[in-house]
């Protein structure tokens, strides 16, 4: 079952598009467990779980590239199918290029994502409201605002799964300014005004070493963070210097190195389905 719906965000004070995906595949309208309903044979249907009111879902909120807005997830990748196969909820916001934060130009990205969004979606959809039941996700830009949302937000979060998030938040701080400092990223003005002035970064919404340092020092229970990078792409050496301070950090973040992938969505179809069918904790179940 997709949808496709778009409504008043406050937090973003515009209409945004959203595409929710609630499996339903093996899922039946009437009881199947009673013997007449049953075909026999090898082509016999198994008995499936059955619609009811107050049914709930696990639910993974899924953060797209830059670029890219909430269509183009399903139609360059499987994961509409990866989401029935684990009887898990896909919700997939348009967050433009915002790097999922709340930006320097006023765009409230990460208060959309983590605490408006959910409100929405639990009330319109059959979505669990259970911390150990929610999780975020993303892809390339995406992957960096589901790290920036699980460390900002952690109590929203059960588990966190980056992939190719090289850009953007990092825990090395020294190493977003001198981005936002570089020839280089003055050509990437979205960037610049996203993040503001690179004096500005240490303590800041941004800084998100300061939110872990703060963080495990109140004793703070960060989701299960996972970082996966190829080993083709081009931003692998910032990747893996973040997977490190993270560790100095004493955040325990998991690290894989996708053997043979680009930046790109050969990789992410891949370790999309890896993310559903084996990193994530899913129950695979009707809550």
């Amino acid at each position: 079952m997709l949808f496709r719906f778009n409504y008043r965000s406050q937090a973003l004070g515009h209409y945004v598009d959203v595409s929710v995906v609630i499996p339903t595949n093996r899922i039946s309208y009437y009881d199947m467990t009673a013997g007449a309903r049953e075909h026999t044979g090898p082509g016999a249907i198994k008995a499936r779980p059955v619609y009811h009111p107050g049914m709930k879902f696990q639910t993974v909120y899924l953060i797209h590239g830059g670029g890219d807005d909430d269509s183009l997830t399903f139609r360059y990748t499987n994961v509409e199918r990866y989401a029935e196969d684990n009887m898990v909820m896909l919700v997939v916001p348009d967050v433009a290029n915002s790097f999922g934060v709340d930006t320097d130009y006023g765009k409230n990205y990460s208060t959309f994502i983590a605490e408006e969004l959910p409100v929405v979606i639990q009330s319109l959809f059959p979505s669990s409201p259970a911390r150990e039941d929610n999780f975020i996700v993303g892809y390339a830009m995406g992957g960096n605002a589901a790290l920036g949302n699980a460390i900002l937000h952690p109590e929203r979060w059960a588990a966190c799964v980056d992939l190719s998030g090289g850009i953007g938040l990092t825990p090395r701080t020294e190493a977003l300014q001198e981005e936002l400092r570089s020839e280089h990223f003055s050509h990437f003005p979205i960037y610049l005004s996203t993040f503001g002035p690179a004096e500005d970064l240490p303590g800041s919404r941004h800084d998100i070493a300061e939110a872990v340092r703060q963080g495990l020092a109140r004793g703070v229970d960060f989701p299960e963070i996972h970082m996966v990078c190829g080993d083709l792409e081009f931003i692998r050496a910032r990747v893996e210097a973040d997977v490190e301070r993270f560790h100095e950090l004493g955040l325990p973040v998991r690290y894989t190195l996708a053997e043979g992938y680009h930046h790109d969505f050969d990789m992410w179809d891949v370790y999309l389905r890896k993310t559903l069918a084996e990193y994530l904790p899913l129950k695979r179940e009707i809550l």
